[in-house]
């Protein structure tokens, strides 16, 4: 019993993950985008605790690493299009291109693709990332209708198709870049090797609890620019 336990636990919750993007698409297309965003930070949830449930219970299994690939292309690929999309649909309409502009948003599913197999398949990957990770960019596109929400003022900046556009592509090319960037996966309790994700951990508390959802984006900013002096100080290249 505690064997079969332990080798379904972690894909039973990386199911969970596949579960909750199923139902924030559904809330995305209508026009709930609220509890669409929060759909993707419960995935989010999920998919951190399906990979520490692997570690604990030491049950790694390629279909468990399939299986949270395709679960990461719904919940942090998909979903977040949707998300997009509708946005793209609340704000001003550009003449002639305004109805086509709106597909652009699925440009995320396609570069969150390249994204996942990229990770599957590049060795240099197993410690740190080399590009945005999928979850990153998804909670950065989650946070836009909770802060339209909360800060009414923001909103005609962030509806607006050209904002929109522009954060795409930096998006996209974020994900697909050979951008060094950290794990925040804690291997040891030594602070000196773990230092830029403590001061990570505790700006993105800090910074959370006092500006709520609009500091998610400050908070993917402050990852980035970590990671890159973290990168900086280490001579931790990329290898070629």
């Amino acid at each position: 019993m505690k064997r079969r336990v332990r080798k379904h636990l972690p894909n039973t919750i990386t199911c969970a993950n596949l579960f909750s993007g199923c139902i924030g698409i559904v809330f995305a297309f209508q026009g709930n985008l609220l509890i669409a965003s929060y759909a993707i930070f419960l995935a989010a949830i999920f998919d951190f605790f399906d990979g520490f449930a692997s570690r604990v219970l030491n049950s790694y299994s390629f279909i468990g690493k399939d299986l949270d690939s395709l679960a990461d292309m719904v919940s942090f690929g998909f979903l977040p299009s949707a998300i997009l999309y509708e946005l793209f649909l609340k704000a001003p309409q550009i003449i002639h291109i305004g109805e086509y502009l709106s597909y652009l948003a699925f440009s995320i599913t396609v570069f969150s693709a390249l994204r996942l197999a990229k990770f599957n398949n590049d060795t240099r990957q197993s410690d740190s990332f080399i590009g945005l990770p999928t979850p990153a960019n998804a909670i950065f596109i989650a946070s836009l209708p909770l802060i339209i929400e909360q800060y009414e003022v923001l909103a005609r900046y962030i509806l607006n198709p050209y904002t929109l556009t522009v954060l795409i592509i930096i998006m996209c090319t974020l994900l697909v870049s050979e951008l060094p960037l950290m794990s925040l996966k804690f291997k040891n309790r030594d602070f000196n090797k773990n230092i830029f994700r403590y001061l990570l951990l505790m700006f993105s508390a800090i910074l959370i609890l006092f500006f709520k959802f609009v500091a998610v984006p400050v908070v993917i900013f402050m990852y980035i620019t970590l990671s890159l002096i973290q990168t900086k100080i280490t001579n931790d290249k990329v290898p070629g």
